[in-house]
């Protein structure tokens, strides 16, 4: 009897409980509950309402799609933090963090010299025979996995780059030891679902969506990096200006 005291009934009418329950669900998330905190199980939330779960999981999943909220497997759904918005434009990942009040910070995972794929060899203006640096970084935005970045740089243009510290702007090290301004840069982006060893190192279940960008970046008429980032998409968002060509 107490349980049944406790259930909220969901307005009969023209608006579907799912999108009543989603409301109630976003309210409770934006001004009540903090990021990263769970939200009530499903099971919890039948019975609060007195819907079925497929309605929960309704409500639930358009605002897990929309990035308010995120699942974990085996742990429950949680609120989503707020996504860090970015303007088309040429700058590295620190200096855009920081314009942004972020505290950017980088893992180093691994730097190699090796010799490249034909398409990153293409991309660079490689003789046949060049080798490239690979860099894989780890970008954190406040303590918090952001990116996986892999960029690839002509070796014969950066001597001693292994021993360099990576862990800061890129941009800014190219340009203090080596001479190297970044001031041109040609990007593409897409859509992916994170695999198993990506989500891990992002802290997002599998199967969620990343942001992809593609650069290809240039001091003058030299290119100097080739790089793909995979950005969470619950983190994450662009800003474009577009201008209607006469």
């Amino acid at each position: 009897m107490a349980e049944q005291a406790n259930v909220l009934r969901l307005a009969e009418g023209p608006v579907p409980k799912h999108v009543q329950l989603r409301a109630i669900l976003l309210d409770l998330a934006e001004n009540h509950l903090g990021p990263d905190a769970p939200i009530p199980s499903e099971r919890d939330l039948t019975t609060r309402f007195g819907v079925s779960r497929a309605t929960v999981r309704e409500a639930v999943g358009q605002l897990v799609a929309e990035g308010r909220l995120y699942r974990i497997h085996g742990k429950g759904t949680f609120v989503g933090r707020e996504r860090v918005e970015s303007q088309l434009h040429l700058a590295s990942f620190t200096e855009d963090m920081r314009r942004r009040g972020l505290d950017p910070a980088t893992l180093v995972r691994s730097v190699a010299e090796l010799e490249p794929s034909a398409a990153v060899r293409a991309a660079l203006a490689l003789e046949e025979g060049a080798t490239v640096w690979r860099a894989e970084r780890l970008r954190l935005a406040g303590g918090v996995p952001m990116a996986l970045e892999v960029g690839w740089y002509p070796a014969s243009l950066l001597p001693g780059l292994v021993s360099q510290d990576l862990s800061g702007s890129l941009y800014t090290l190219l340009a203090r030891r080596y001479g190297l301004t970044i001031d041109r840069g040609e990007q593409t982006a897409w859509a992916e679902v994170a695999d198993r060893p990506t989500a891990a190192l992002l802290g997002v279940p599998p199967g969620a969506p990343l942001m992809v960008f593609r650069r290809t970046s240039a001091a003058g008429r030299t290119p100097v990096e080739h790089a793909t980032s995979w950005y969470r998409g619950d983190r994450y968002q662009v800003h474009m200006t577009l201008d209607r060509i006469p």
